[in-house]
């Protein structure tokens, strides 16, 4: 127990310093590596060798996700400044009258497919002020684009949670020889977890514009009612399935780079077009009361400018959306191995090695051009450039940002791939202990052995609120999920899903979401509140994707 305790400090550490003293990752996080590097080379008798070849491993690793995360803010970057994103936002109006729909569609439909395709709290940020411009409250606009921005948030920015953060553990040779000893790649194995997290997500996603509308109603309508909320539940979860039914079939047969970007897409589709056409659309359309009514605590000391404004340069709403639309099909057909794109993409041709770092058993790769932060993200970002007429000088302008925008991602994600790695490998060492994130897992696993998969979710939610991403809160926790799952004989799969999916449910609460989301509707300051009412919300998710994957693993018996 007590070298569990010490293999606790560093998260312990880094959750004291981002939750209770409210420093940023890039400050936390080498620190935090700092002190793992201490443990591990004193207490565990770490060779030096293994201590900077993780180390070393950890920052490469980061390196992969950076060009992920760099090519998502580059295309949300350059469709923002060649006014692409203004003319997506029109397509939204004139769709309904009812808040209740526009809800549905813009918070969890439209958020969906931003998640898909850039993530880092960009849906919550480009949601909210669309629906302030629509004459939403502007704390209704932040608390419901928060709560909408969590299903989809598994398969953010192409996946990266699972690619980049799942990932993290498969650097570990040990846990490699486990998952292929059971028959499985690096990509079946992420695959098979992602398929694991779409699940519990998906019971989820049915219900959650059905959430999301009665919780508007409840809190902000003027009768505070759930009723009036419930009026559109036929049109609610006729909107839950046409995201969750697509985004379970592609998480099982394409992988996770598109569930949530795809489905989005689909799904946006198929509700705007059937709300058209008057499909399970309410009687009499609900509004807000007058604005004179509202309660001041709603309203910020800035109104935020309504986003139909007109732009210098219009962009028809083809051109605006045809960004994302290459973005799909790119993903589509690099990433079926039938149409033998994948197998060139993945060719050691085009992969970049290093075997054995430091003369340790830890190999890295980078294969740029299947990565997707190149092949679609900068692809399309310098296609769309072109595509939209940008001049010169926005094209420079953008590119400058976007590099400025992931340095603080970069200090904190190499950093905290860093002290993970060193955690997970400490078991290489002369003092005979088993490693820092073993002895973790045993605790675990004596503590909470037979009600894991109820406070698997709960890790996740801890690790986005106090970090920011869902990604960063797998990175951390992932090895420790893993190990907990072998230790209690339950599917390392199922235990890795919930994770994953308790990290995007903390995606309502987590501050750097809540902060970005409530300064971009003018609302900053009450950040409290939208933390106080969407854990709600957040709690019961995980609570449900618990039940589930108790569920599923008494369903499917003997999963690895």
């Amino acid at each position: 127990m007590l070298l569990a305790l010490l293999a606790s400090l560093p998260i312990v550490l880094t959750v004291v310093l981002m939750v209770a003293f409210n420093w940023p990752a890039k400050k936390v996080m080498p620190l935090a590596w700092i002190l793992a590097a201490i443990l591990a080379a004193f207490v565990w008798k770490m060779p030096f060798q293994w201590l900077a070849g993780a180390t070393v491993f950890g920052g490469l690793s980061a390196f992969n996700i950076l060009i992920i995360v760099f090519g998502a803010i580059l295309l949300m970057n350059t469709l923002k400044n060649s006014g692409a994103i203004k003319a997506i936002n029109k397509t939204f109006y004139g769709i309904s009258p009812d808040r209740r729909v526009q809800a549905i569609i813009i918070a969890f439909l439209f958020g969906a497919f931003i998640e898909g395709a850039a993530g880092f709290g960009t849906p919550a940020a480009l949601a909210g002020p669309l629906m302030v411009g629509l004459g939403f409250p502007p704390l209704a606009a932040a608390m419901l684009a928060l709560v909408g921005n969590s299903t989809p948030v598994s398969f953010g920015a192409v996946g990266t949670p699972i690619l980049g953060g799942v990932s993290s553990i498969l650097g570990t040779p040990e846990i490699m020889a486990q998952i292929e000893g059971a028959g499985f790649t690096r990509d079946t194995f992420l695959q098979n977890v992602g398929i694991w997290a779409s699940i519990p997500h998906a019971v989820m996603g049915i219900f959650l514009p059905l959430i999301i509308v009665c919780m508007m109603t409840k809190l902000f309508g003027e009768k505070k009612s759930f009723k009036e909320g419930f009026e559109v539940a036929p049109f609610a979860i006729f909107a839950g399935l046409s995201f969750t039914v697509p985004y379970l079939l592609i998480a099982r047969f394409i992988g996770p780079e598109l569930p949530s970007l795809a489905s989005g897409l689909i799904a946006i589709a198929i509700v705007v077009t059937a709300t058209k056409k008057g499909f399970l659309q309410p009687k009499t359309p609900w509004d807000f009361a007058n604005k004179s009514k509202w309660d001041s605590s709603w309203v910020g000391i800035e109104e935020v400018a309504a986003t139909s404004e007109t732009t210098e340069k219009e962009i028809s709403p083809f051109m605006a959306w045809l960004p994302y639309i290459l973005v799909s099909v790119i993903l589509v057909v690099t990433r079926i191995p039938e149409l033998g794109l994948k197998p060139i993409l993945t060719s050691s041709t085009f992969t970049l090695s290093i075997k054995g770092i430091l003369g340790t058993k830890l190999n890295y790769a980078l294969q740029y051009l299947y990565l997707p932060g190149t092949v679609p993200f900068i692809l399309v970002a310098i296609l769309t450039a072109f595509m939209h007429k940008m001049s010169g000088e926005k094209v420079k302008a953008t590119w400058k940002l976007s590099i400025k925008q992931v340095i603080p991602a970069a200090i904190a994600l190499g950093f905290a791939i860093a002290m993970v790695q060193v955690m997970l490998n400490s078991g290489n060492n002369s003092s005979g202990e088993v490693g820092m994130m073993v002895a973790l897992s045993k605790a675990a696993a004596d503590i909470f052995r037979g009600v894991w998969p109820i406070f698997a979710p709960f890790i996740g939610i801890l690790g986005a609120f106090m970090s920011g991403s869902n990604t960063t809160s797998n990175i951390l926790f992932s090895g420790f999920q893993y190990g907990v799952a072998d230790q209690i004989g339950m599917s390392r799969l199922v235990i890795l899903g919930l994770q994953v999916v308790g990290g995007a449910a903390g995606n309502m609460i987590c501050v750097h979401n809540v902060v970005a989301a409530c300064t971009t509707v003018g609302v900053l300051g009450k950040e409290g509140r939208v933390i106080r009412t969407n854990a709600i919300p957040a709690f019961a998710y995980a609570i449900v994707v618990g039940i589930v994957a108790y569920i599923s693993m008494a369903l499917v018996p003997g999963l690895f």
